[in-house]
């Protein structure tokens, strides 16, 4: 029973972090386009498209913080310090991309409104990219000493790989934003945006596709953990092919279904990791013996066992507001005149 526990917390707090990048993921990608479009009133209506849920939506990221602090401390621990600098930077570029979506349109000022459509943009943009470095840089694994640590001069957290990654994260979030503006508007802006979206579903698959193919090859433990686990090609095929029927739904006027087919293609990306990545909550390279593990990283079973019947409690209230505010403000957003 043990092991059962930290295998459904392995799980937990996946599925907590593959919500928030499925959720916030679209409204970053509103932030990515948002310079893109030139007439003030479509740029109001791609921030009042995001303006009921985009709060919300950041909740996921807070409680997928709390999961992995309460069920594997050692490894929040080892990531948070390690990662201290760019998670600061992430949240600089949240607060900032926050304080512009309320003050933009405080005054009818063209230089005001501009400044803040910028600091909007930049900050979504590089929150996209610092997840997505951080996260290039856990999947190719981290230098982690004998204990659980990681020493600043041996790490290079803007390497190659990682800044791969980082914007091949930009791409599938622009292209997940877009698809959201598209369900979201009518008119204009929707012809724009539709415009837009075979490029953007073209340039991140052939991102993507790199990336994987360089993951093959970069890191050792990848190609060896697929062949033992055929399922994971399973998973990184459907997720590709969910993708592709993007373009299908939109023709066929199903956007919607198109939305949900992002949904579903990222959260299979994000369980192609996870299943990749099993049991390893911190691989080390080149000491793997020093790795974090969902064993030598948890908190106790009796703490995991009572953190279970809290989440039981708290992960369908999370999800139940979530709900909630999505079928409250459904529909096609309008202007607002300020």
């Amino acid at each position: 029973m043990d092991a059962y526990l930290n295998i459904i917390w392995f799980f937990i707090v996946g599925a907590l972090f593959t919500g928030y990048a499925m959720l916030d993921g679209f409204d970053l990608g509103v932030g990515v386009l948002h310079l893109f479009v030139r007439k003030d009133e479509h740029r109001r209506l791609l921030l009042n498209a995001i303006g009921p849920v985009w709060d919300g939506n950041e909740v996921w990221l807070v409680v997928g913080g709390g999961a992995l602090l309460a069920a594997f401390p050692e490894a929040y621990a080892t990531v948070f310090s390690g990662f201290y600098i760019p998670f600061i930077l992430l949240l600089f570029t949240l607060i900032f991309r926050a304080v512009a979506i309320e003050f933009r349109s405080k005054e009818v000022w063209a230089w005001w409104r501009q400044t803040w459509d910028i600091a909007f943009s930049l900050g979504s943009i590089l929150s996209a990219f610092i997840i997505g470095v951080a996260m290039g840089n856990v999947v190719q694994g981290v230098p982690l000493d004998e204990h659980f640590e990681l020493p600043y001069r041996e790490f290079n957290l803007l390497n190659p790989y990682a800044l791969a990654l980082g914007g091949t994260t930009v791409l599938m979030f622009a292209m997940h934003g877009a698809i959201y503006i598209l369900l979201k508007t009518e008119g204009e802006l929707q012809a724009i945006v539709r415009g837009w979206i075979p490029y953007l579903i073209g340039a991140f698959l052939a991102a993507y596709a790199i990336f994987n193919v360089w993951t093959l090859v970069h890191v050792p433990y990848v190609w060896p953990t697929a062949i033992a686990r055929p399922w994971i090609f399973v998973v990184a095929i459907m997720g590709m092919l969910v993708i592709l029927n993007i373009p299908r739904e939109i023709y066929k006027g199903r956007e919607f279904i198109a939305f949900l087919s992002s949904c579903a293609g990222m959260g299979l990306m994000m369980a192609t990791f996870g299943l990749t990545y099993y049991p390893y909550m911190l691989l080390s390279t080149p000491h793997p013996e020093n790795s974090l593990t969902i064993f030598n990283a948890a908190s106790t079973t009796k703490t995991l066992g009572i953190l279970l019947l809290i989440a039981g409690i708290g992960v369908p209230l999370v999800l139940s507001y979530t709900i909630s505010i999505y079928y409250i403000f459904r529909g096609k957003t309008k202007t607002l005149h300020y």
